[in-house]
């Protein structure tokens, strides 16, 4: 079993498999130009592989691949399948654009992929346009009806901003429950890369917005989990996804590997341990040696509010 330093038993790793993406979005990396780590100092999937399986082995009963925008490296279902193959029972999911998934999902979900969170941040084709500075709403709902129809859990997320999509939450609501999936809305999570003017909407704020239109009360969440959950009076469930509460952090069960080998243990933390050279040596007992060095120094909490991380969220995997 993996521990940190506050106790918490951490049995969740996000894998980050490029820092590539096919979006620009606004609260991601709008002005990131079209320059790339090489591909030779990113892990090759039979490196990320020697870490996953060890990390497994100690305790991580739950992989979630991540990138940039993981579906735009190839043969993703290869990687997935080497994990899937190794621990069948995993919980092992992705998070996505959606953009590329009409394609891959079927794929995919062969390879052992069983749940897929996509964004969803508008219903409205110049407004998503807008948030991702391309044109990518027919192929995102593509893509999401793709996962559903194949069988891969889906959810959605969604990230409310002020002035620009505040104003469809009740909306994407709305076409969720059409296609019997759930909702997170996320607190945009200020950073060095965003859009400059961006602002966020907070939790109270969001559910000010749903409270206009339906009857809703919170009900019990899984500890492990990130969200606060919420059901309607018809019995659809939604939930809120708070970086700035102060309980966030206090069950947090997760780090992160990075494409380019750097384990993190936070989100919004710019310090992170290399494992590259471990893993392309080999020594995958001095790669875990180093995964636990960076969960005894993990700390209690982020730094949402306090101060903006250097660390791009598409360089982590968000």
């Amino acid at each position: 079993m993996l521990i940190d330093a506050y106790g918490r038993a951490v049995d969740y790793l996000r894998v980050s498999v490029t820092e590539r993406c096919n979006f620009r979005c606004l609260y991601c990396m709008p002005d990131k130009p079209l320059s790339w780590v090489p591909h030779s100092e990113i892990l090759r999937y039979e490196e990320m592989i020697l870490f996953v399986r060890a990390a497994i082995d100690c305790g991580v009963n739950k992989v979630r691949i991540t990138g940039g925008e993981p579906t735009v490296r190839g043969n993703l279902d290869y990687f997935i399948k080497m994990i899937a193959d190794y621990a069948p029972n995993i919980d092992l999911a992705m998070t996505t654009n959606g953009f590329l998934l009409g394609d891959l999902a079927a794929a995919l979900k062969n390879a052992g992929l069983k749940r897929v969170n996509i964004s969803l941040d508008s219903l409205k084709r110049e407004t998503a346009g807008k948030i991702a500075n391309r044109d990518i709403l027919d192929r995102v709902l593509k893509g999401i009806e793709a996962a559903i129809s194949v069988g891969l859990q889906t959810k959605i997320n969604c990230v409310p901003m002020k002035g620009i999509n505040d104003g469809e939450i009740c909306d994407i609501i709305e076409r969720c429950r059409a296609w019997g999936v759930s909702v997170r809305f996320i607190e945009y999570m200020d950073n060095t890369r965003a859009h400059k003017r961006l602002r966020g909407m907070r939790s109270d704020e969001i559910l000010e917005a749903i409270a206009s239109r339906y009857e809703f009360a919170e009900i019990e969440r899984d500890l492990k989990s990130p969200s606060r959950l919420f059901a309607l009076k018809e019995g659809y469930i939604f939930g809120l996804i708070e970086p700035h509460r102060e309980e966030f952090c206090a069950s947090c069960n997760r780090a992160r590997l990075t494409a380019e080998g750097l384990l993190a243990p936070c989100l919004y933390y710019d310090e992170a341990l290399s494992i590259k050279s471990r893993l392309r040596s080999g020594d995958v007992a001095g790669a875990v040696a180093v995964f636990r060095e960076v969960l005894a120094n993990k700390r209690e909490k982020n730094r949402f509010g306090q101060e903006r991380s250097e660390r791009a969220f598409y360089e982590t995997g968000g």
